[in-house]
């Protein structure tokens, strides 16, 4: 029966691929993306299978989950099969390839690049839907601000650790960055998937730019 139902959900989501816009596939990417990383973070701290899998879960939806509710829509989460088909594939995949074998995770590649991708993602999926509901700038901002480090900040707070935008790399300032530019886009009429994209990879390019370089806004001492 289970085989049945996993069979089923691909299914699905493999005849509606071709209709999703360019906001949902943004979203998907950073669903993938934030799974991977609260995998990731999970097995660092030795959590067990259900901890890991909680932990995935709340980290690749819990953002996008608030940033539905603010907005007051639906969780895309409870309409569509899709997202949760995606963190179930992400979290076994990640067991097959034994990524949870990777030891010092968190300065590792996999993690780095996994938490990039998922802070963009959700940061110009927020941006977009505080667009569509006519937010003013400041709304565009918060939104794409709470979409991209809601899931993160619940993966921290489940591991104990205090949370990476309060005091690491520069990575609260870059959701407000990239909402920023979205902005801007849509005020001049530009928006479109190629801007999108653009927006996603100088996004992308920053955060990873600002974590090895180790860019810091000033701390009070």
């Amino acid at each position: 029966m289970l085989q049945y139902f996993f069979n089923k959900q691909i299914n699905i989501s493999l005849v509606e691929l071709t209709n999703f816009s360019a906001f949902e596939l943004t979203d998907f990417i950073g669903i993938i993306s934030f799974a991977l990383s609260g995998f990731l973070i999970a097995v660092h701290h030795k959590l067990d299978i259900l901890g890991i899998i909680i932990t995935a879960f709340l980290t690749a939806l819990g953002g996008g989950m608030v940033r539905d509710v603010i907005a007051n829509k639906g969780p895309y989460i409870f309409t569509n099969p899709l997202p949760v088909t995606l963190v179930i594939a992400t979290v076994c995949i990640a067991i097959v390839l034994k990524l949870h074998k990777i030891t010092d995770i968190e300065g590792k590649t996999a993690f780095v690049i996994s938490d990039t991708i998922g802070l963009i993602s959700f940061s110009i999926t927020g941006a977009m839907l505080a667009i569509e509901v006519d937010f003013n700038f400041v709304g565009v901002l918060l939104l794409a601000f709470i979409a991209a480090i809601g899931g993160g900040t619940i993966r921290d707070v489940i591991v104990s650790r205090m949370p990476v935008f309060l005091v690491s790399d520069f990575y609260g300032s870059i959701a407000l960055i990239v909402a920023s530019i979205v902005y801007a886009v849509d005020m001049f009429g530009k928006t479109s998937s190629f801007s999108l994209l653009v927006i996603f990879i100088f996004g992308v390019c920053l955060r990873l730019l600002a974590y090895y370089r180790r860019w810091q806004l000033p701390k009070l001492s």
